[in-house]
């Protein structure tokens, strides 16, 4: 399933890394491993962050796509359910606006 994380990366120890040249990189290498679908460099409430699209096929691999953001640059990271358009017209939300009606 397609799920979107956002990344907030705190101003320490991301300024370090950016100070020691190592952020760019340290970045690299966690995308290379995670391999999003697509990956945007925002900020959230001030702070630097990313808007990652993943495909997991099991829980089990949230760990590993979270993780490397922990380990690296102490950030939070929050993972929400995606849905395509063709996702959402199978849901049949007229079946379910009938029976919660």
């Amino acid at each position: 399933m397609r799920m979107l994380m956002n990344v907030t990366l705190p101003s320490e120890p991301f300024n370090s890394a950016v100070r020691d040249g190592t952020a760019g990189p340290r970045i690299q290498k966690i995308l290379e491993k995670i391999k999003p679908e697509a990956a945007y460099f925002t900020e959230f409430g001030g702070d630097r962050g990313a808007v990652l699209v993943v495909d997991v096929k099991d829980a089990s691999e949230i760990p590993a796509l979270a993780e490397p953001w922990f380990l690296t640059f102490d950030a939070e990271v929050e993972m929400r359910i995606a849905m395509t358009p063709e996702d959402l017209a199978r849901a049949n939300l007229g079946a379910l606006g009938k029976d919660w009606a």
